[in-house]
């Protein structure tokens, strides 16, 4: 199986925001698999689920519910590295936006970003894959939509503000965080995780784009990207998170989304050991993990949310895949609960 890899950016001010939190920054990282070191390597690949494991522990140790949001408060384009100089220079947000999208794997391979325009607005609709099985993602969420407002605001004004932002998760008991970094408009328990935005704001110009530094950064971009780009497992396994829900997900659909063919797709998978079924079903049991879990939705929107036509085809998949059914498994998860959150305070307090 293809390990999901992050940049170690994505830790920029974790050290920060642990201390701030009563944590020993160094003692974290270790127990979550990763070497203090990570923090001085941006440009280092490391798992996005020791990423999550990370983040979940600090959040159950500190009681700092917003502690994702909490680093991104801070972020800047340049812990983007290269991909973050050519962002800065393009003419409008809508060409760093698309650029963005063209090398976000080489920043995350766990994250999709789909821009979708509707008349005059515009969702920018983030999908993250679970690092590991039931992994909590709320932190890597609220993380990853707090980089993207503050990298907004780099190129159109500190002062913009997005329409609405939607997250799948419940709203947090403290809000004041959230409002702090994305404004008033919250929905929470929503069907997607995005910002809502204008077309007007896709077309604002940016004042300070120089197409010199582009070719610059272009060829720092070249330089530093793998010479080998064939493994296309990635990209697919991303194309079907975007279009799982809209009930149209196949080789065909995700070949036009991504511009290849579907013989090209399906031969590139056959070499990388993998079919377009087995990767649309690895997809799924993430995300059927995820909605069955960690949130309240219904079984029917579940099954519609993973792109059954029918809940019952969706029941008989999930007894399959996971050897008991959804209802068993959010009871057995109801029931152990409260002995995870007392084993959580026990930890907090420990440290």
């Amino acid at each position: 199986m293809v390990q999901t890899l992050v940049r170690a950016a994505c830790l920029t001010h974790y050290a920060q925001v642990a201390v701030a939190s009563g944590l020993n920054p160094s003692r974290m990282l270790l127990n979550a698999g990763l070497s203090p070191h990570v923090l001085d390597e941006p440009d280092l690949m490391i798992p996005v689920d020791k990423v999550g494991r990370l983040l979940q522990a600090s959040v159950s140790q500190s009681g700092n519910e917003s502690f994702g949001l909490c680093m991104a408060s801070n972020r800047l384009l340049s812990n983007l590295g290269p991909v973050g100089l050519l962002v800065r220079d393009q003419q409008t947000l809508r060409d760093s936006l698309n650029l963005l999208v063209r090398y976000l794997a080489t920043l995350n391979s766990a994250l999709s970003l789909l821009i979708e325009e509707t008349g005059e607005t515009v969702v920018l609709r983030e999908c993250l894959l679970s690092g590991g099985a039931g992994e909590p993602t709320r932190q890597r969420v609220e993380l990853a939509l707090g980089v993207m407002v503050r990298i907004i605001r780099q190129l159109i004004g500190r002062d913009w503000q997005p329409q609405a932002v939607y997250f799948e998760h419940a709203a947090p008991k403290d809000g004041r965080m959230h409002a702090k970094v994305f404004g008033p408009r919250l929905a929470f328990n929503q069907a997607f995780n995005g910002i809502v935005c204008t077309k007007a704001d896709l077309d604002t110009c940016n004042e300070f784009a120089d197409p010199a530094m582009i070719r610059y950064a272009q060829k720092l971009l070249d330089f530093a990207l793998p010479a080998d780009e064939a493994c296309i497992l990635g990209d697919v396994r991303r194309t079907i998170l975007l279009l799982l829900s809209s009930g149209r997900c196949t080789i065909e659909q995700v070949g036009e989304h991504m511009g290849v063919m579907p013989r090209t797709i399906q031969r590139r998978l056959t070499e990388s050991g993998q079919t377009f079924s087995c990767a649309m079903n690895d997809v799924r049991k993430q995300l059927a993990l995820r909605y069955v879990l960690e949130s309240k939705r219904s079984l029917v929107e579940v099954a519609e949310l993973l792109g059954f036509t029918a809940a019952s085809s969706f029941s008989r998949w999930y007894q399959n895949q996971f050897g008991c059914s959804a209802t068993e498994a959010r009871t057995h998860m109801a029931a152990a609960a409260p002995q995870a959150a007392a084993a959580s305070e026990a930890l907090r307090l420990a440290a």
